[in-house]
């Protein structure tokens, strides 16, 4: 892969064409535009029968020059870099920073490819191609363009194997925020193709990036524990922390609803407000907002007692057991409301 810079200063990971590929395009683009050449060729001399020679000559250079060189030329500029030859095998030119061509640099590339691989027979352009690390040719070099793959392989994704039930959670408080990408992947890479490898090479390979992971976290692995075995376990934690970050990121928290529900605490109110859905109060006092209790029902005192003893009298206090008249009922929707009228709703 090539790290191919934009004006934003962002990499670009492009994997270069070589000198195969760019060989087979150069190829059928030269097949199309000789056969396209002879076909024009043939209707100038049809048409030209009775020019004299130097008009004949004339229209010959011209003709060349338009096909063998501002066709491609065209092609490139309004293709952006993708002639058939180059569609064909999967490739693409651009310019070094990633963008698409445009006509000066189609212009250049077409310019020198008349030296390159017309009059040379492409001799210059495979030395370059060959010496040049990124597999350019003259043109590109002048041009300031770069052949880069626009069809790439997909890569087979492999799972990677779980760790040992015994080791679920163990790596719970591990800090791993000190562990490259680039570390991850040689992780992953390993483990997914552990079973591959030879057993001796796969054991010295694992006990390597089992020493690096130890040196970015800082905390070595339990003892008796093999090397890969701890390292599908510190993978599987890495996993299992950004599903949840994910997930929290996903659902923005716990949402509580607000609809119809029954507080039901030392006394009975029925209402409908903010809380919890269908909720039964266990024990406390559950107090309902104002706009929970609806006209008509007012949750009441308990019912006087009688007193076990004998009366005072007509001028006695209140009986033991009554609750002041002027203490508010637990559970009331509102401390001045009206006065109790007897009926309680069942709870």
């Amino acid at each position: 892969m090539s790290g191919v810079v934009t004006g934003d200063a962002v990499v670009l990971g492009l994997q270069p064409a070589r000198l195969p590929s760019r060989a087979l395009a150069v190829l059928i683009d030269l097949v199309v535009v000789w056969a396209a050449y002879v076909l024009v060729m043939i209707g100038l001399v049809v048409a030209t029968a009775s020019l004299d020679e130097a008009a004949v000559a004339a229209v010959s250079v011209a003709a060349f020059l338009l096909v063998l060189v501002g066709a491609p030329i065209a092609v490139e500029t309004l293709s952006h870099g993708r002639s058939l030859g180059k569609k064909a095998c999967g490739l693409r030119v651009v310019r070094d920073d990633g963008g698409p061509i445009r006509f000066r640099h189609a212009l250049v590339r077409g310019a020198m490819g008349i030296v390159e691989i017309l009059m040379t027979f492409g001799v210059v352009a495979c030395v370059a191609s060959l010496v040049s690390e990124r597999g350019r040719r003259l043109g590109d070099v002048f041009a300031g363009t770069l052949v880069v793959r626009e069809r790439m392989p997909a890569a087979r994704v492999l799972p990677v194997p779980p760790p040992p039930p015994w080791l679920v959670g163990r790596f719970a408080g591990l800090d791993l925020s000190a562990v490259p990408e680039g570390l991850w992947l040689e992780i992953r890479q390993y483990l997914t193709r552990a079973r591959e490898l030879d057993p001796g090479v796969g054991r010295q390979l694992a006990e390597r990036l089992a020493g690096q992971l130890v040196a970015r976290t800082g905390t070595p692995p339990p003892a008796g524990v093999p090397a890969e075995a701890y390292l599908a376990g510190v993978v599987a934690e890495r996993q299992a922390r950004d599903a949840r970050r994910a997930l929290a990121e996903a659902g923005g928290g716990v949402g509580v609803g607000t609809g119809a529900g029954v507080w039901t605490g030392t006394g009975t109110g029925v209402g409908t407000g903010a809380g919890v859905p269908g909720g039964f109060g266990g024990g406390g006092a559950g107090v309902a907002p104002a706009a929970a209790v609806p006209s008509g029902f007012s949750p009441v005192a308990p019912p006087v007692q009688p007193s076990a003893g004998p009366s005072a009298g007509p001028s006695a206090g209140p009986r033991t057991g009554a609750p002041p008249a002027s203490a508010p009922a637990v559970g009331s929707s509102r401390e001045d409301g009206p006065p109790a009228t007897g009926f309680a709703p069942p709870a």
